[in-house]
């Protein structure tokens, strides 16, 4: 055990403690993401961690030779240094011991007396042994790996730290507690300021590293790829969960459930209970009313705690009126900023109900591209059409919309809006979060959560039917992510967005224009799977890698060629009187056989290579976008949405044509698909969770345990392989 943390307890000015009783244990491999509400107490528990912050009750313990580094989300800057000099410092320690290695050797080799000799000899292979285990040999080569893997170039090395700007100043304090790996990490918020590219860098970088980490974000993406264990801080107390922030939503889930159904029959005892006392306390059955009155003091005296329920806020868009089939139509757009091209030759069409996501890194011209079509700005080239009517809706990243000496309830009126009753307006505020004195205080007051809340819920009163929103989720919690989400989808109009919460991009988006690395833009049907499975299959290049572009080329080329050789490596060798064909080639309207040659297949593998849109097929499948289809479970497929069902082409002899007349007979009741699909997600979930639990230590020690959760698995695979039968046929009947 590394870390013990028993009962602590902290009060601010309120009467209620932001910590009431907080106690766990970190070990060695647990790598933790505590999650709550905004204003919970997260950064105040890893302050007092880290010794920051006192408590006024409880303890802490570790051992004596355990570190424990702590990033900040306001790191100070020291003078003096360059970037370079910075990082190195975080090594000092082993650097300290690089220096005293080469001094002992030095001695070791002008000492004459034996007995010193081997005292030398001793400290010396006892440092080596401690250097060859730290890496200690190559700290240049790592200085650079880290510094590169947070985002710096070669050029900005020897900056002085004073220059840096606070964002700057954000990442080389976490590249400095990287190269110090300590024992225990405490991670505030650490992919703030950093580019897709390096918090993807940073995933990998601690989903491998042998320390333990306590992680505070509301990145959902970032937490799933970093985290084994999940607790829970809310009402000042901290619930366990195993597995990362997926399997904790679905754990939390059958808790709430199991703690809302304990919680209805503590009430209804109770209730009961009195109304018997009530009816009989004199008459016949006193004696038996006064056993009850008894009964209910010790039910009293050991309440049962309410459901530990965090409630998203109801958020909603008002139904939009109709727009023309075309909302947006770029032509030739181009722009740039002091004498930068930013992008240019941009020609793309939204049409009605569509949700795009524009995606690229920090200075592209995202924001740009946003107010061209908004005409705040004008291209340098090309032109915007908005489409027939037309109402936009804007959410500024910066909240500009809000004035800071206004009350809440009064900056959520539009403009354009003369008459609103103030009841509209404090129900349309209670919708987005903010509630009770809240409202009735200045904008300026907020903390950035309630304002971008407050932001939000003007939006909603302009009753817009195209929405534009440049980092909506900025300062929002986990909850009202989630609760923005489902509003989005809710919302009958179109909606145009700037994001770098992926997870957000993956669920919401159905098309993505990304920012290419040569400024030129790539439109693509899909979410973020669809854009990072095509990175990686070297179809598109990455915007958040530099040079990318030209490389893009070349792998471009080599993935159409690997793909070509794949498709004639699974082609059968003909002998005569034999003809070959893939079952998707067949006719599905008549059901007759369509027989291909094999050079008619070698052009098609090599069109279905180069055409991009034929991975995104299944992005039609718009409520599903983000799943395995039950066809890729079925193969058995590696990749999680868009991996191709195997080549397996097979000889055909004699093939029967079906009759179109006759009509397959149904084996299982009808459902919808979609439903189907649905249910499919949910039992592999559940799976995922029995195995991860199957790994566990505790778990591999506990016989009974283990027999348990097979049997459980071994039924969740049965129903789902009645399921993949079920979609096969509502696939084809429906």
């Amino acid at each position: 055990m590394l870390l013990s943390v028993e009962h602590i307890r902290k009060h601010f000015d309120s009467d209620q403690p932001v910590l009431a009783d907080v106690t766990f244990q970190v070990f060695a491999d647990y790598k933790i993401g505590l999650v709550g509400p905004n204003g919970c107490g997260k950064t105040t528990l890893l302050n007092i961690i880290a010794g920051r912050e006192e408590l006024e009750r409880g303890k802490i313990e570790k051992p004596n030779d355990v570190t424990i580094g702590y990033l900040e989300q306001r790191p100070e800057s020291v003078a003096g240094r360059t970037v370079m000099e910075e990082a190195r410092l975080a090594l000092a320690p082993l650097i300290a011991m690089q220096h005293e290695a080469e001094e002992i050797a030095q001695k070791m080799a002008i000492v004459t007396e034996l007995s010193e000799h081997e005292r030398l000899a001793a400290r010396y292979d006892h440092l080596h042994e401690q250097l060859l285990h730290r890496d200690a040999y190559q700290l240049e080569h790592r200085i650079e790996r880290i510094l590169h893997g947070v985002g710096f170039v070669d050029e900005e090395f020897d900056r002085p730290v004073e220059k840096l700007s606070g964002g700057e100043l954000n990442r080389l304090s976490l590249a400095g507690l990287l190269l110090a790996e300590p024992d225990v990490m405490l991670l505030d918020e650490p992919s703030n300021h950093l580019d897709l590219a390096a918090t993807e860098w940073l995933e990998t970088f601690l989903a491998g590293t042998n320390a333990a980490i306590i992680l505070v974000s509301h990145d959902r993406y970032f937490l799933d790829k970093v985290t084994n264990r999940t607790y829970e801080l809310y009402h000042g107390t901290i619930e366990e969960y195993i597995g990362n922030f997926s399997a904790y939503t679905r754990q939390k889930e059958e808790r709430l459930m199991v703690q809302t159904r304990t919680y209805e029959k503590y009430v209804e005892e109770i209730e009961k209970a009195k109304d018997f006392i009530r009816r009989n306390h004199y008459g016949m059955k006193a004696g038996q009313a006064e056993d009850r009155r008894k009964k209910l003091e010790r039910l009293e005296s050991e309440p049962v705690a309410l459901p530990r329920k965090i409630d998203s806020p109801p958020m909603n868009f008002p139904k939009p009126d109709r727009t023309g089939d075309i909302v947006f139509r770029a032509e030739n757009l181009a722009k740039s900023f002091k004498e930068t091209p930013l992008f240019h030759d941009a020609a793309f069409t939204i049409e009605r109900g569509q949700r795009w996501a524009v995606i690229g890194p920090n200075g592209c011209g995202k924001t740009t591209l946003i107010r061209c079509l908004l005409h705040e700005l004008s291209p340098d080239k090309g032109v915007v059409v908005h489409g027939q009517g037309v109402k936009i809706g804007y959410f500024d990243q910066h909240l500009h919309v809000l004035d800071d000496n206004v009350l809440v309830v009064d900056a959520v009126r539009p403009k354009n809006k003369k008459i609103m009753e103030d009841l509209e307006r404090r129900k349309l505020l209670g919708a987005f979060g903010l509630s009770g004195d809240q409202q009735l205080q200045t904008v300026g007051s907020l903390s950035g959560g309630q304002r971008c809340r407050a932001a939000l819920a003007r939006l909603a009163a302009e009753e817009a039917n195209v929405l534009i929103l440049d980092e909506p989720t900025n300062h929002l919690d986990l909850w009202a992510r989630a609760a923005l989400e489902k509003a989005i989808h809710d919302f009958e109009g179109t909606v145009l967005f700037i994001s770098h919460d992926r997870y957000f991009v993956d669920h919401v988006a159905d098309h993505l224009l990304i920012i290419q690395p040569n400024g030129h833009f790539r439109e693509l049907e899909g979410n973020y799977t669809t854009y990072r499975h095509l990175v990686s299959r070297g179809l598109i290049a990455d915007p958040f890698v530099k040079n990318a572009y030209a490389k893009n080329k070349s792998d471009s080329n080599a993935a159409i060629q690997q793909e070509n050789n794949i498709v004639a490596s699974k082609k059968p060798q003909k002998s005569s009187g034999q003809k070959t064909f893939h079952p998707k080639q067949t006719s599905q309207k008549s059901g007759d056989a369509k027989h291909v040659s094999q050079g008619e297949q070698a052009t098609q593998g090599n069109q279905a290579a180069k055409d991009v849109s034929s991975y995104t097929t299944n992005e039609k499948r718009k409520n599903n976008k983000y799943k395995k289809t039950p066809q890729e479970i079925k193969y058995g497929t590696h990749n999680p949405v868009y991996a191709e069902q195997p080549e397996k082409p097979f000889i055909e002899t004699h093939v029967k044509p079906r009759d179109p007349k006759q009509k397959r007979k149904r084996k299982f009741p009808y459902r919808k698909v979609s439903d189907i699909e649905q249910t499919i997600a949910d039992h592999e979930s559940m799976a995922e969770t029995l195995e991860s639990l199957m790994l566990l230590p505790e778990t591999l020690r506990d016989g009974n345990r283990i027999r348990e959760i097979t049997a459980e698995l071994n039924e969740i695979r049965e129903k789902l392989k009645n399921l993949y039968d079920h979609w096969d046929e509502a696939s084809e009947l429906n």
